[in-house]
């Protein structure tokens, strides 16, 4: 995994620096202190994430962030800042986190730990759609319709064949009688709607993940919502619906937003500034 550092302050630089090679595995692929330095190197080169500070010069850290989250390969962002009025932005364009200064050393091998979890994660994806029997679109895939390609070997029974991936109502996700039918290694999954603790945006295809399993449904998360019973399920974010059944803690962030950590699972759920009021009159806090 490699990240790039943007800090403009030479001694705050050299700190998260000695935390990231301490205790992490991530390769530190560059060091900036310039905004626009950072744009030219993102353009030429694949970064896994950026370590990024707001108050840096020609170009400020959430203005670079806007146009880095437009890129379709698009790395994990960390912000590394002293203004806590930029959380919501932050939110926005989907950070990966979102940490004060002065940090605590505590708080910085926390989230090192979660963004090497969730990029161990999602390569598993990316690995899933090489695979010559991947026939959907996944997590940390590029492709910009519902096709895939798969390759045979001349001679063979297929030379070359090409699966377009077009899901039925039936075949999408749907809930009925308290199940629900996802995909999971290329096949359709029946499963108990209980079962599923939260579900995130990626492109056109929607992530569902239980205590165990992850699924896939070839479908935006706006539709997959529709699919699930209201009383249980809540659309926290853009990229987020939630069980709010399986919610074991509320934990409080910045400008009035929260961060959901659910029953046996480390993976924190966001939710947004915009659902936060409708998120309090449920939970009724």
């Amino acid at each position: 995994m490699k990240a790039i550092v943007v800090e403009d302050e030479f001694l705050a630089r050299q700190e998260l620096e000695y935390y990231i090679k301490t205790y992490s595995s991530i390769e530190i692929a560059g060091s900036f202190d310039d905004g626009l330095d950072v744009l030219k190197y993102v353009q030429n080169h694949e970064v896994d994430a950026i370590f990024l500070d707001i108050n840096i010069p020609s170009l400020d850290g959430v203005l670079l962030a806007h146009n880095i989250s437009k890129f379709s390969r698009k790395p994990y962002i960390i912000f590394i800042t002293a203004y806590k009025e930029h959380a919501a932005e932050a939110f926005e364009i989907e950070a990966f986190d979102y940490i004060l200064k002065p940090y605590s050393e505590s708080r910085i091998t926390s989230m090192l730990r979660k963004l090497e979890n969730t990029y161990e994660r999602d390569q598993q994806r990316t690995d899933g759609i090489s695979s010559p029997n991947a026939q959907r679109p996944s997590a940390g895939s590029q492709q910009p319709d519902n096709t895939s390609l798969t390759a045979h070997p001349v001679g063979s029974s297929q030379a070359f064949v090409h699966h377009q991936v077009d899901h039925s109502a039936a075949h999408t996700a749907h809930a009925l009688q308290g199940k629900i039918s996802l995909w999971k290694n290329d096949k359709i999954q029946v499963i108990p709607v209980d079962d599923v603790y939260y579900a995130s945006a990626s492109e056109k295809v929607t992530h569902v993940y239980t205590r165990r399993d992850e699924y896939t449904v070839n479908a935006s998360i706006s539709e997959f919502q529709t699919t699930l019973p209201e009383e249980y399920f809540f659309r926290c974010h853009r990229s987020y619906i939630v069980n709010i059944s399986k919610i074991r803690e509320i934990v409080p962030w910045f400008n009035n937003t929260y961060l959901l950590r659910l029953h046996d699972m480390e993976y924190e759920v966001p939710v947004s500034r915009s659902k936060a009021k409708e998120f309090r009159q449920i939970m009724n806090i």
